[in-house]
């Protein structure tokens, strides 16, 4: 079953006119024969509407920053935002120095009414000097709130004068909630400062191993990245760092030694994969580790992006023997899962490469989009030149880097990139509209509205979602996959984590749970209507 354009503009028609042509743009029904379909995306949600949106800070702090684990990461504002962007995530770290892993912990100013009359500075300076004292952390990070900039604390000279101090990094993040129209804001205030203060900051200038590459856009939810990072090691790939689930101060540090990056979630991370590109001379690969088929075309381009016999055979050996070994754990699921269809509404990259995990069980996703995502993570990267830049993203810093003169080198010719580019997505990403089924729903920003609209529709059998509006789904009587921090599950990734999804889907649909739920549409008429002299009304 499908969405028709009739159905879709009755949906749009409920909104005031206003309101309708803002969202318009912002839906379109995939029509392959369509030479460009063009959404909006990237834009302020319109007040009033319920999004599952989050804010510029807790895309800085909460997704970039918070997993780096010997850093000690200070929120300078109310304690509602240090706990939401420290409590809601399940980024895991483990550490052969226990004294240097702080994940544990939830640092923040505590700020009052007090200190928003009469200024924070010097709580934040004396919270400094605490961490300092009790953790010994390797860096800091201080990340500002809405409050914050309203009131003009100066995070940045507070920082710099911790650092003299201390002899320790203090990093200042300006994030303000309010600096973008999402989180995705904070993702490149965050990439900016850690590409201009850490990257590179080491004397390192080889890196310790063969194959060496960095893993970006990867944050060790529920342990992905562990998974990930056992298949790659058996391979025999170096990992320099992971940016940053799991990662740390001390390895991102070293990041300018890889060969190659490799780019997981492309909207919280591309703008360190261009700037690496730019100042060291290393190419990033766009991947998707999340999916047995994903998971093996992932791991064959990276083989033939190094041109190595030895590692394409490895590549071939492991794949064939992890294939082998999971595909009869997932048949019995498959039995279970064939033939439903799934929503999958999630951050800014899981609502496209969940689709091929779903597809590898049996279950179509009929709508799909991003909380965050920008045209290119829909459209590609091609339409890039074309996307005016607007007042919101003007309020985000822009850093510039060039050519590192003494590190800079080119880890392959020209020739051979152009070659590369037309095998595999090197520094390119080609959207999630592309892979999408004719038919199907694309969506940005999906609000409350619109969700129970078309899952009234469409009724699907799953809905792949974050954490805001899982339990709404649940109560219409639909299982609800949270896919920002997986509930308590995960490992996802990988081959060991497409048998935990496809265990843990199967477990939504056997359930005996949904019986004892009655959906809306069970009880109340979706089409109300008169019998007059004239028929029906």
């Amino acid at each position: 079953m499908a969405v028709t354009e009739k159905e879709l503009q009755e949906i749009l028609d409920q909104y005031p006119s206003k309101v309708q042509k803002n969202r318009t743009k912002h839906i379109f029904i995939k029509d392959g024969a369509e030479s460009a379909q063009v959404i909006e995306a990237n834009t302020r949600t319109i007040p009033g509407i319920i999004t599952n949106r989050g804010c510029a800070y807790a895309g800085c702090k909460g997704v970039v920053l918070g997993p780096l684990k010997d850093m000690v990461h200070i929120t300078h504002g109310p304690i509602g935002c240090g706990y939401y962007t420290w409590g809601t995530r399940r980024n895991k770290a483990q550490s052969d120095d226990p004294t240097q892993n702080f994940l544990n912990y939830c640092v923040s100013t505590d700020m009052q009414e007090s200190d928003i009359v009469f200024g924070g500075e010097k709580k934040l300076a004396k919270v400094i000097d605490e961490v300092i004292d009790i953790f010994h952390p390797k860096a800091i990070t201080v990340s500002a709130t809405c409050p914050v900039g309203l009131i003009g604390d100066d995070i940045s000279a507070v920082a710099r004068s911790a650092e003299s101090r201390h002899g320790v990094p203090v990093l200042a993040f300006s994030c303000e909630g309010y600096k973008g129209v999402s989180q995705s804001a904070g993702h490149h205030i965050a990439n900016n400062i850690l590409m201009e203060r850490v990257i590179g900051a080491s004397e390192t200038e080889k890196a310790a191993g063969k194959y060496p590459i960095n893993i970006l856009g990867e944050y060790n939810i529920g342990g992905d990245s562990w998974e990930v990072e056992r298949v790659l090691k058996e391979i025999g790939y170096t990992i320099v760092s992971v940016m940053t689930g799991d990662g740390s101060y001390e390895e991102l540090k070293n990041a300018h030694t890889a060969e190659l990056n490799l780019v997981q979630c492309h909207r919280s991370i591309n703008y360190i994969a261009e700037m690496l590109e730019t100042k060291y001379g290393t190419p990033w690969l766009k991947v998707n580790f999340i999916g047995v088929q994903g998971m093996s075309e992932s791991l064959r381009n990276m083989a033939l992006y190094f041109d190595d016999e030895a590692l394409i055979a490895k590549t071939e050996e492991v794949i064939a023997r992890e294939v082998a070994r999971i595909e009869p754990l997932m048949e019995q699921y498959k039995k279970i899962c064939d033939g439903k269809t799934a929503f999958c509404f999630v951050g800014g990259s899981r609502g496209h490469h969940y689709q091929g995990l779903f597809a590898e069980i049996g279950i179509e996703t009929v709508l799909a989009g991003y909380e965050f995502a920008h045209r290119d993570d829909y459209e590609g990267r091609q339409v890039i030149p074309t996307i005016k830049t607007d007042a919101d993203s003007k309020n985000i810093p822009q850093l510039t880097v060039s050519a590192d003169e003494q590190r800079f080198r080119l880890k392959v010719s020209p020739e051979k990139m152009e070659e590369l580019k037309q095998k595999i997505p090197l520094s390119d990403y080609a959207g999630m509209a592309v892979t999408m089924k004719d038919g199907s729903i694309i969506v940005d920003d999906l609000n409350h509205f619109e969700t129970e609209e078309f899952i009234k529709i469409l009724k699907p059998d799953i809905f792949a979602s974050g954490i805001k509006d899982k339990y709404v789904i649940q109560k219409m009587g639909i299982p609800a996959k949270q896919l920002h921090s997986y509930d308590y599950s995960g490992p996802y990734a990988g081959f060991n984590g497409a048998v935990n999804f496809a265990r843990d889907v199967s477990m939504g649909f056997a359930s005996p749970t949904w019986n004892f739920i009655v959906p809306p549409w069970q009880d109340e008429p979706l089409l109300t209507g008169t019998v007059t002299e004239e028929g029906v009304a």
